[in-house]
């Protein structure tokens, strides 16, 4: 059983049903973390996004967000991090979505992408906002309908309601790795964790951060998430407690992927969970942090 009455979980099957809803939006947010070994454990990573892919092929009525541009704050120096509220909520309201609109969101699997969309707009006190399981690659696989024309919404009211619970910084980061009141969770990949590979200017994790890499929550031949069952034995294995009361700050290198482990612990019970959207960006430049491998 889920935790909550409405799952943010959405099936391939129910949104084929329900796409002429008047009050549905579907939000395409395809995009890439391109990633690029220099040598030596150095990585790089250029983000952008896939709107071409969009032109050619979307989901019957929806709209388009980059990722790396729509929902991000420009005059910000730390990489994608979240658009201000003015910036948002005009945003929203252009793509037609209002306060009582429910929102699906999908990239090519129903990955980050998505679940950064589901972060920011939660973040911004959106109530109904779920993620499509599968994303376009099951939507396409299936031969649901697919069209190349893209919709003229009629623009709405978006009333932003922030919730500051959601959003963590580097200063409320440091305090929790220095005091333990806060778990920290990395939700990159293991290389990067270890500090094997770098990327930046260090290397390493987050002192006291437990590690789950968002990829893993994903089974690898179908792109939909894992069972809850799997899930939950998974969070349990990478050190979270039981205790679904116990406050988790998760970040990765933008803030993104992040958003993945955050959503998965959501659909699990937690309820006190936060994303440090500077992340590795951020800490990872700043030399007055700690880091660890």
């Amino acid at each position: 059983m889920m935790p909550e009455e409405f799952d943010p979980l959405v099936q391939t099957g129910w949104l084929h049903e329900d796409l002429d809803a008047t009050d549905l939006r579907v939000v395409d947010v395809r995009g890439y973390v391109e990633k690029r070994d220099l040598g030596g454990g150095r990585q790089e990573a250029a983000y952008r996004g896939a709107r071409e892919e969009y032109e050619a092929g979307h989901l019957p009525g929806a709209v388009y967000v980059d990722w790396t541009r729509d929902i991000t704050d420009p005059d910000d120096p730390v990489p994608a991090q979240v658009a201000p509220l003015d910036r948002f909520a005009h945003l929203m309201g252009s793509l037609g979505i209002g306060d009582s609109t429910h929102v699906v969101a999908y990239d090519h699997t129903g990955g980050q992408f998505a679940t950064r969309l589901w972060w920011a707009l939660t973040y911004y006190g959106h109530e109904k906002v779920s993620v499509l399981d599968g994303g376009w690659n099951k939507w396409a696989a299936e031969a649901r309908p697919t069209t190349s024309e893209e919709p003229e919404p009629e623009p709405a009211t978006f009333t932003p309601r922030p919730r500051p619970e959601w959003l963590a910084d580097a200063g409320s980061v440091l305090a929790a790795s220095r005091s333990g009141d806060r778990l920290l969770l990395d939700a990159r990949d293991r290389g990067q964790y270890t500090g094997e590979v770098r990327r930046g200017s260090r290397s390493g994790h987050v002192p006291g951060a437990l590690h789950l890499h968002s990829d893993s929550l994903k089974d690898p031949e179908t792109g939909t998430f894992r069972s809850e069952e799997e899930l939950a034995g998974m969070v349990r294995e990478a050190g979270l407690p039981e205790d679904r009361e116990e406050p988790v700050v998760a970040y990765c290198n933008g803030g993104v992927a992040a958003t993945a482990a955050l959503f998965t612990l959501h659909r699990l019970g937690y309820k006190d969970l936060a994303n440090y959207d500077g992340s590795w960006n951020e800490w990872g430049e700043r030399e007055d942090l700690p880091a660890e491998s």
